[in-house]
């Protein structure tokens, strides 16, 4: 089972807001989802988003991929595999 770490779209229309999720490669982008390890709100002005760094720790050294848009919010917080 391929896993990624990536973000599940919430909010209303025009307005995203995000939840960065652990889920299965295989499952719809909004789906179902293992653990939700932070939040993303692109909105604000400048993004703010928070990150539980334990988890993403655990579930990058456990093998799980980050997407692009998370690996740079990792980046941003300091959280590196």
């Amino acid at each position: 089972m391929a896993v990624k770490i990536r973000l599940k779209r919430m909010g209303q229309k025009k307005a995203p807001f995000y939840r960065i999720v652990v889920s299965d490669s295989r499952s719809p982008r909004d789906g179902k989802f293992i653990e939700e390890i932070g939040t993303y709100d692109p909105t604000r002005e400048p993004s703010a988003f928070k990150i539980n760094e334990e988890a993403a720790k655990r579930w990058l050294t456990n093998g799980a991929q980050p997407t692009e848009t998370v690996g740079n919010l990792f980046k941003i917080a300091g959280i590196s595999k």
